[in-house]
């Protein structure tokens, strides 16, 4: 996974290189990214985006492909970026993998916004490892789900005090639904938060998120509660106090219009946005792996392959998902050249 001749400079305008199938070219302007990072410093808050994996066709990780996703990311106005984690197919990385992808997203971003490092792992050991890595390379903050399967509160107190003792960074807690997580008590969320002192943040997607969004706001002083699934339910999030969102980063620049409308207290273009992006929505729940299917059609990974295959398509789905992604162009701020 030799990335020498691949486009390096994080900072030239040029963010999309050649790719196989196709080129694409775009540019941003340096200054106005500046100011974002300034902005998006602890206590974080904004759209905390996720690099999907981007493999080759012989399933090899594509580094020229994820180093361009990070800058599309940047581009789009992400306010963060979060991996590796559920969106980035982290359970088919191997443990060398997600090392040298973190330092590699690290290196790309260039301190322009914050990173979140997936901690996540099997083990308190594990993670532990991750966390201390994630300082070492110069990430923001860590976030991890339990380990699967695991409930006892006794168990996932030491694992979570143990990453936060080994990264010495702010913390997030990842709770979700079976069977990618496993969803904890309230109670024990709010102890997390008040005794463990790096444990500030939580990323909350346990059903029903915005219920609960609000039960977990009460329970200690957090700086801030993200919602998850893509952004499915962020005005109701936003209605309730929620810091941000932590969506797949295929469509990060209307996301990203969404949570500016909503900030702005523009609910006529917040609802607007949200029923522009409803069609994928839907497509997404039907079709797993369409992040990257996505990602592919804007010119921004070279292979939409997952490593475990393709995400199911025929003619008719693509046809539609062609159709979905015309319809949102007017909210999107990076374009594919042609």
């Amino acid at each position: 996974m030799n990335d020498a001749n691949e486009i390096q400079n994080p900072g030239r305008r040029e963010f999309f290189g050649a790719m196989a199938g196709g080129a694409a070219a775009s540019a941003f302007a340096p200054q106005a990214l500046s100011a974002q990072a300034k902005k998006a410093k602890e206590p974080f808050r904004g759209v905390f985006t996720i690099p999907s994996t981007p493999f080759k066709e012989n399933g090899e990780i594509d580094i020229a492909s994820f180093r361009r996703m990070v800058d599309f990311c940047v581009a789009c106005g992400a306010h963060g970026l979060v991996f590796p984690v559920n969106a980035s197919e982290w359970t088919v990385l191997s443990d060398e993998e997600r090392l040298q992808l973190d330092k590699v997203l690290v290196e790309q971003n260039a301190g322009r916004i914050p990173v979140v490092i997936g901690a996540q792992a099997a083990s308190a050991e594990w993670a532990a490892k991750f966390a201390a890595h994630a300082r070492e390379i110069g990430a923001d903050a860590v976030i991890a789900m339990p380990p699967r399967g695991e409930s006892a509160p006794a168990v996932l107190f030491d694992y979570y005090r143990r990453i936060a003792e080994a990264g010495r960074l702010p913390v997030f807690v990842q709770d979700h639904d079976p069977p990618a997580g496993t969803p904890m008590p309230v109670e024990l969320l709010g102890r997390l938060c008040r005794e463990i002192e790096q444990v500030k943040y939580l990323k909350e997607e346990a059903s029903p998120t915005t219920f609960k969004m609000t039960a977990v706001l009460k329970t200690a002083p957090w700086k801030g509660v993200f919602g998850g699934a893509g952004g499915r339910y962020l005005i109701e999030e936003h209605r309730r106090g929620c810091a941000g969102q932590m969506p797949g980063c295929h469509v990060t620049d209307v996301v990203v219009a969404l949570w500016n409308a909503l900030e702005q207290g523009d609910e006529v273009r917040a609802m607007h946005i949200y029923k522009e992006m409803a069609p994928l929505f839907f497509f997404e729940t039907q079709l797993g792996g369409c992040y990257k299917e996505v990602l592919h059609r804007r010119g921004v990974i070279s292979c939409p392959l997952k490593r475990n295959g393709a995400m199911p398509m025929d003619a008719t789905a693509s046809k539609y998902l062609d159709q979905i992604l015309k319809a949102l162009e007017p909210l999107t701020t990076v374009k594919r050249n042609a």
